[in-house]
């Protein structure tokens, strides 16, 4: 009788801890890349914006729908992979005078607190960690969505967000005077993101 409870409740241990991962990623999401935009914003010559984006990128958010809190983001963006529309620009952006690819070949950021702000809204604290630097942002995140299934089955979720950076504070400092007062391009960046994610 003994031999067969102790077997009993191993079995019930083997099954809790078979089942635990699958829990653990209930919620987690997976951002579809094809269907997501990193993008940027920086003024220049002092007159214009100028916009681009990253074509590969990649990251996790683990959504706890019952404490927001208690969620969680991680993503990485490939420097290279930038694109303003113009490739002479791109490459600029690429050499040591900016996001300098070869030696920093990805940007990320992963998140320390999540604080909601607001129906489906959140305020997301982090590390960014860019051209060898790493601080401390906020994403400013809404438009939080519930989950929805796709015409193959799968469950999708979406959300917005931006932040602004200081460019100087990771170190890209490179820009050129004009001779009518100001520079060539500003220091502060605006960085926005629609995400859509799938569940994992």
């Amino acid at each position: 009788m003994k031999n067969h409870l102790r077997k009993l409740v191993t079995l019930i241990a083997t099954i809790t801890t078979l089942g635990l991962p699958a829990f653990a990623l209930a919620d987690a999401w997976q951002i579809d890349q094809d269907h997501s935009n990193v993008a940027f914003k920086v003024r220049h010559m002092m007159v214009s914006n100028v916009k681009g984006d990253f074509g590969k990128f990649s990251g996790v958010v683990d959504i706890d729908d019952k404490d927001r809190s208690k969620s969680k983001v991680s993503v990485n963006i490939e420097t290279a992979s930038v694109n303003t529309g113009v490739a002479k620009r791109d490459d600029h952006l690429r050499s040591a005078d900016f996001f300098d690819t070869g030696k920093f070949p990805a940007m990320t950021f992963v998140s320390k607190k999540v604080v909601p702000s607001g129906k489906d809204k959140l305020k997301v604290t982090g590390i960014l960690t860019l051209h060898g630097v790493s601080k401390e942002v906020v994403l400013d995140v809404e438009g939080l969505t519930g989950a929805s299934k796709d015409p193959w089955g799968n469950l999708r979720r979406g959300a917005s967000a931006s932040t602004r950076i200081s460019r100087k504070d990771f170190g890209l400092v490179w820009n050129a005077a004009l001779e009518t007062g100001g520079v060539a391009v500003a220091d502060e960046v605006l960085i926005s993101l629609e995400v859509e994610m799938t569940k994992k």
